[in-house]
């Protein structure tokens, strides 16, 4: 038996209570996982997990030893780090789950520096704005923007995008300039949506630190950035945007109108974040500080770009 491979198979059913996710997590069939547990059960001479039809528990004995086990993987992560080095140690299979039109816009034009620093790490992007279980799922980070309410999660913050209220100049053609906040009451907007929740943000202001929130009608809503836009650039309602270089180049070239200019938005932060309990491999840890090195970049290239 590889001792240290039952140990890292245990910890990470035990993190995703599934053989089967696990399995699918550790690109291994599944009588290998199964195999490598009742292996390492049998080592021990104790029951780890409780099975059942439904789910798979942790037994008493389990709970203590994946606390131990964890602390284990995560030390000899460490050790390889340091005596190998970030670039030797980083390989493997990377899952990230990243908002659409970071994706689009930011990761993929940019991974392929990520792949010559690290050749022996593989990278399985996902792109969307939904909400991602890290552990249920085995994506190893996610980047999102808002505040951070997960307390088992890790957050290192990449920035905070500027918030820009804006609508098409066909829109303002139709239906007038809001000169302030109280003109908004007579506007349509194209409002953004949780893909958690469902909730619709309201429009959100601050001037002189008062801070006001604006509900306003919509006929149509997105929970993808990409989408939002589109739809705020076919003129059909006002929008609040984050000030990424796509909104900035169509602000330059006409297509959106900045206003209430006066009035700032509250900023929206922009997380990287990985699963607090899992130990942080060296990819994982190579990946976070890249992208964090990314996103400094690009917010010292937005912060240039502003009027």
């Amino acid at each position: 038996m590889d001792k240290l491979a039952a140990m890292q198979t245990f910890a990470r059913v035990a993190e995703m209570g599934s053989f089967s996710r696990a399995a699918e997590s550790l690109q291994l069939p599944n009588a290998t996982v199964s195999l490598r547990v009742a292996q390492l059960e049998e080592h021990l001479r104790v029951k780890l997990l409780s099975r059942t039809t439904r789910r798979v528990s942790l037994t008493e004995d389990g709970a203590a030893y994946l606390g131990e086990a964890q602390r284990l993987l995560q030390a000899l992560e460490e050790l390889e780090a340091r005596t190998a080095g970030a670039v030797q140690s980083a390989r493997g299979r990377l899952r990230v789950d990243v908002p659409a039109a970071a994706g689009r816009h930011v990761l993929a034009p940019a991974l392929a520096d990520f792949l010559v620093r690290y050749p022996d790490v593989d990278v399985d992007l996902g792109s969307t704005d939904r909400p991602v279980d890290l552990v249920l799922e085995g994506v190893d980070c996610v980047i999102r923007g808002g505040l951070v309410h997960d307390e088992q999660l890790v957050a290192r913050a990449l920035g905070a995008f500027e918030v820009v209220t804006c609508a098409s100049p066909a829109y303002l053609a139709r239906h007038g300039t809001p000169r302030s906040p109280d003109d908004l009451s007579r506007h349509l907007a194209v409002n953004f949506f949780s893909a958690k929740t469902g909730r619709v943000f309201d429009f959100e202001f601050e001037r002189e630190g008062r801070r006001v929130e604006f509900p306003l009608l919509h006929r149509v809503a997105a929970n993808d950035a990409d989408t939002h836009m589109a739809l705020t650039l076919a003129g059909l309602g006002l929008a609040q945007c984050p000030r990424t270089t796509v909104l900035s180049e169509h602000i330059a070239a006409g297509r959106l109108v900045p206003l209430l200019a006066e009035w700032s938005a509250a900023r929206l932060p922009l997380y990287v974040m990985y699963p607090r309990n899992r130990h942080l491999s060296a990819r994982v840890r190579a990946f976070v500080d890249w992208v964090v090195e990314l996103y400094r970049a690009k917010f010292e290239q937005l912060e240039s770009e502003s009027p």
